[in-house]
């Protein structure tokens, strides 16, 4: 039997890659996104969903059981961006950052465990980033909503094993997507402190994002992990030194670290 499959954020990305590269392994998939262009050729189906919005959320759940009476995979790869110093970035656009990635992923959960639990089956996959292992300078919040993420995913994981249920999460470095073009940039504000150092991270940043791994990567692991019986609690997806760095925090006396970053970041 085809295994049913959602995918928040499947508009493009990571989303997009992985939607097309299940429904070539025919898996039945559902992509969402806020304002989704399906095409004839899309070898999946594209739903409008808005991981913010608990009745957008519950009507596409409602109309995947209803159509195909289970859900197996839920992919929450739906997200955003946020740059900017924390003193110079404004708590509404922080907010805003968090209630799609942590609680938009959240929600998702909530809304497909009670079918899950039905089928005494089920795999929930929530994309963090190598971000969320660490506090990234002017990419802080970003950064605290992945880790936030990764540690709800370790709770939760736990609370749902006795109902056959598997949830890992798979953490992406820098990879070629528009998020740097969807991200909410704080302005380099003239008369900010922090005005020279944050406007050479952005272009830092953007740089990295341009030169980034092919999200076709995050696609395969997902299509591995998913295919295991007994997956993992977390995955990391990226070059050597993306995941090395987050061995080297573990190993190195903190202010060492520190150093490392604030080098790398040209602080």
């Amino acid at each position: 039997m085809s295994k049913i499959v959602l995918i928040t954020g499947a508009s493009s990305g990571i989303g997009k890659s992985t939607a097309a590269f299940l429904a070539s392994k025919n898996y039945t998939v559902y992509g969402t996104g806020r304002t989704p262009k399906s095409t004839a050729d899309d070898p999946y189906t594209l739903l409008p969903l808005d991981v913010t919005k608990i009745d957008s959320i519950e009507k596409v759940i409602q109309h995947i059981i209803a159509k195909e009476g289970r859900i197996d995979v839920l992919v929450n790869n739906a997200g955003m961006g946020i740059t900017g110093p924390i003193e110079d970035t404004p708590t509404d656009e922080m907010r805003k950052v968090f209630e799609t990635n942590f609680f938009g992923s959240i929600d998702m959960m909530k809304a497909v465990l009670p079918q899950m639990r039905k089928q005494q089956s089920g795999t929930i996959i929530n994309v963090t980033s190598i971000a969320g292992y660490m506090g990234l300078p002017y990419r802080g919040i970003y950064s605290a909503t992945k880790g936030a993420l990764d540690l709800v995913s370790e709770a939760i994981r736990m609370e749902v094993k006795e109902f056959g249920i598997q949830i890992a999460t798979i953490a992406p470095g820098d990879v070629a997507t528009n998020i740097a073009a969807g991200r909410y940039h704080t302005p380099v504000f003239e008369n900010s402190a922090y005005k020279e150092k944050y406007q050479v991270n952005l272009d830092l940043m953007d740089s990295h994002v341009d030169s980034g791994m092919n999200p076709i990567k995050m696609a395969e692991q997902i299509y591995d992990v998913i295919n295991l019986k007994q997956p993992n609690v977390h995955y990391k997806v990226g070059t050597f030194m993306e995941k090395f760095s987050i061995v080297l925090k573990k190993i190195l006396p903190s202010k060492q670290y520190e150093k490392l970053l604030m080098n790398h970041y040209k602080l």
